[in-house]
């Protein structure tokens, strides 16, 4: 075959290849079935729920529910450098719970920089400085001072837990934007379009720690939450108080898997690839024992 022709044929192999992987990104989506319900305990004072739903639309809801007074129950914001000029360096979640060998972590506080324009022009990457939003603290260490009237959740290290009111020296804070309920009521919020979201609640007495994560941008399977829908999902499984986190691409939770790494709960969709993890700023973890056999 002559040279001439033969080039433009590997150039148009290469793009119709590009294509055929950038469709089928786009409609696997659309062919994946919802994932049947599920209601375990995997690791002592931690039970695993999956909620499928298909009314208002279909909504595929994670729901961790964390006995905080288990015995070897703990907890860990990621740890952030207060003297530098942004106090993270980017992870993925499942990068976090694999650097602090965790059991359970999930996203946490919004953060900046932050820009997503394309597969290949996004930041940041794991590794970049972030800095976020609100007020943290990893184990003592104070890392982020702005307050600016956003909800943080308190976790002492005797595993007491407060909104917005320290019950004791600080140890382990991280933030969320806004209160979604109050005395177990849900707020009033202005109503948004449904996206993938985070939240975190404890119940009335402060035993039970509430981790709610829910998919979304996936037609057909999951298409997200709207802040009332997950202040109600909240309610629903015992939540008298409970804040927004970080929510759309950052939205994630995994769990150990086998010999340490990383299992993915939820489907995080990332530059609109589903089970792409973002590189967040801060993350909550958690610290569990094996169920006993």
């Amino acid at each position: 075959m002559p040279r001439k022709i033969f080039i433009p044929i590997i150039f148009l192999v290469i793009i119709c290849s590009v294509c055929f992987v950038a469709g089928a990104v786009a409609f696997w989506p659309s062919l994946r079935p919802q994932p049947p319900e599920k209601n375990e305990t995997i690791f002592q004072g931690i039970t695993y729920i999956r909620d499928v739903r298909q009314s208002p639309r279909p909504m595929v809801v994670h729901i961790m529910i964390v006995d905080i007074k288990q015995k070897g129950i703990s907890f860990l914001v990621t740890p952030g450098d207060p003297d530098a000029d942004l106090s993270l360096k980017a992870r993925t979640t499942s990068q976090f719970l694999e650097d602090f060998n965790l059991q359970v972590a999930v996203n946490g506080d919004g953060f900046s920089p932050w820009y997503d324009n394309s597969i290949l022009d996004y930041y940041p990457h794991p590794g970049d400085p972030v800095e976020p939003l609100g007020f943290a603290a990893s184990k003592g260490i104070v890392y982020s001072q702005n307050t600016d009237a956003e909800p943080v959740l308190y976790i002492t290290r005797t595993n007491r837990a407060e909104f917005n009111n320290p019950p004791g020296k600080i140890y382990n804070a991280i933030s969320g934007n806004v209160m979604l309920v109050d005395k177990g009521k849900a707020r009033s919020l202005l109503d948004e379009s449904p996206q993938p979201r985070t939240a975190i609640g404890l119940n009335k007495n402060g035993r039970y720690l509430i981790v709610v994560v829910v998919d979304g941008r996936i037609p057909g399977y999951s298409e997200g939450a709207t802040l009332a829908e997950l202040s109600q999902i909240l309610i629903d499984f015992g939540a008298y108080s409970a804040m927004n986190l970080d929510g759309g691409g950052s939205s994630t939770l995994v769990k150990e898997g086998a010999y340490g790494t990383s299992s993915l709960l939820n489907t995080p969709v990332q530059n609109r690839i589903p089970n792409r993890q973002r590189a967040v700023g801060n993350h909550l973890g958690i610290f569990a024992k094996p169920v006993d056999n």
